[in-house]
């Protein structure tokens, strides 16, 4: 059992700080310090004890930040309330794992090094946000360095090193809080010496880039190069409780089309729809498909759009579904078919329930949403002779798929989604700053058409062009350009949290052998 309660305390006040860091309610400041009162507890106690302390600070974090993932099973799962909690909270539970971990290897290496080894924090935190990112499919929402997607000086570290980066310079500062706070306790004046270095080190490295940051955002060349379109957004604004009613359908059919009509005569040359934005599947529609392709045919401009797609396969005289899958599809100006992008990433509890036979409770939602299958190709689509990306929903919060889309040869990144599931909660804010990070990432305008919102255009520099507001009705009309430039992290990727998680691994197993100091 938890016993100390000082430390239960810090390690809940440093749950709060985290999940306080994002919005909708909370600020990006708070995540600086945000892990120092955890840190600070971590330099006594038994390992389980401090595993213990990890788990409730990765409990409310992620608490803080996911509670509308219950609302989302309620509302559009069909789930009782019953259920849908402790779904909720299985998924909870296994996140808080990694901060769990990271407390727990933390506390070991001060068990060998003393207070000091929390200079290796940053180290550790970055394993183990890689570690989120990619095991069992990964669930990467609201890594520590999302939280300055909007502190635009700070934010373009990620053109560097990715969000990792950023996340990396967050853990430090709270490791030099925690560090200056205990330096009474060391043993010896090196140790102590070693703690204002760290800090001094730290502190200077925050204004660097900082100021480097604000210098680069000033002096925004990539917003002077590359070739100009003007992109029309489309937000129809659709209840998800109407989006399948067969007697809306033709209303809203008529409104994206009337929309889209909006944004033409507003001079838009290429228009975007959410994901799943057709009532229908466009190819199994043809008069519905016609429409649309008469219209980009009408005004010469491409359209893309979110629909659902099936693939057949033959059993005897019939046909018979054999994939489903989540795609987009892009109508060229003539009219034609120009490409297809499946989505590669799922999302679970959404497109797919995880481990059927384990939570054979949540059966009810694979009745609701169904069972997707997985796109297996980054495909590109062409637009004016430019090819661009697709991410669909919550695939853009994934860097490694995103970079791969860059390496492949996109020139603007897009992004579909419905976030009409979500409600006026955190979600669809959070959801649009971690977007907002790709850009930066990449060196790339990024394009976002959402049902509900957010809408917007963003600029290789993380800088909000044009955005909507939620759950309105909108068309978005703004320029952004194509682009060829290449930053360090798009043709290097992640090399930076590999590296950390390599030097994390090796700090643990060469503290294995080594007796315990006494604190």
């Amino acid at each position: 059992m938890l016993t100390r309660s000082a430390d239960v305390l810090r390690a809940a006040v440093a749950g709060l700080l985290l999940a306080f860091s994002f919005p909708r309610f909370g600020h990006p400041a708070l995540a600086w310090i945000a892990l120092a009162p955890l840190l600070a507890a971590l330099c006594a106690g038994r390992l389980r004890h401090a595993f213990l302390l990890g788990l409730l600070t990765g409990g409310i974090y992620f608490t803080g930040t996911l509670y509308w993932i219950t609302r989302v099973m309620v509302v559009y799962g069909g789930l009782q309330g019953w259920i849908a909690v402790p779904v909720n909270a299985a998924l909870i539970a296994y996140l808080a794992l990694f901060p769990g971990l990271f407390a727990l290897v933390v506390r070991r290496l001060t068990m060998v090094h003393g207070p000091a080894a929390l200079m290796a924090a940053p180290l550790v935190w970055i394993a183990t946000e890689l570690g989120r990112t990619h095991l069992l499919t990964g669930f990467p929402w609201v890594l520590l360095g999302y939280s300055q997607a909007t502190v635009l000086p700070i934010a373009q570290l990620a053109s560097v090193f990715g969000v990792y980066g950023v996340s990396m310079l967050i853990v430090a500062v709270s490791a030099a809080v925690a560090l200056l706070a205990f330096r009474s306790s060391f043993r010896s004046a090196e140790a102590s010496r070693s703690t204002y270095v760290f800090a001094s080190v730290t502190i200077a490295i925050v204004v660097v880039v900082a100021l480097w940051g604000s210098r680069r955002v000033a002096a925004s060349e990539w917003t002077r190069s590359g070739d100009p379109i003007r992109v029309g957004l489309i937000q129809g604004n659709v209840d998800q409780a109407q989006k399948w009613d067969a007697t809306r359908a033709a209303v809203i059919f008529d409104d994206y089309l009337q929309m889209t009509r909006r944004a033409i005569a507003e001079r838009a040359q290429f228009v975007l729809w959410p994901e799943s934005s057709t009532p229908f599947l466009f190819e199994e529609e043809p008069a519905g498909a016609e429409r649309i392709r008469t219209l980009a045919v009408q005004a010469h401009v491409p359209i893309l759009f979110g629909s659902d797609q099936i693939v057949w396969r033959i059993a005897g005289n019939r046909r018979i579904p054999d994939k489903y899958f989540n795609s987009a599809f892009l109508v060229r100006p003539d009219g034609t078919t120009g490409g297809v992008y499946r989505k590669m990433h799922l999302v679970p509890f959404g497109e797919y329930v995880p481990l059927q036979r384990v939570l054979f409770f949540a059966a009810p939602l694979t009745e609701q949403v169904g069972t997707f299958a997985p796109g297996e190709t980054p495909e590109l689509l062409p637009v004016n002779g430019h090819p661009i990306s697709v991410a669909i929903c919550y695939e853009v919060v994934y860097p490694a798929l995103v970079r791969e889309f860059v390496r492949g040869g996109s020139e603007m990144l897009t992004t579909i989604t419905n976030d009409a599931w979500f409600g006026e909660t955190s979600a669809p804010y959070q959801h649009f700053e971690q977007s907002s990070m790709r850009a930066i990432e990449e060196g790339r305008y990024l394009v976002r058409s959402a049902n509900t919102g957010i809408s917007g255009i963003v600029d290789p520099y993380g800088r909000v062009v044009e955005k909507t507001s939620i759950f309105q009705q909108a068309v978005l009309v703004g320029e952004a350009r194509f682009l060829r430039t290449s930053t360090f992290y798009a043709r290097h990727g992640d090399i930076l949290a590999y590296a950390a998680t390599l030097a994390a691994v090796a700090l643990v197993i060469a503290s294995w052998p080594m007796r315990r100091r006494v604190q």
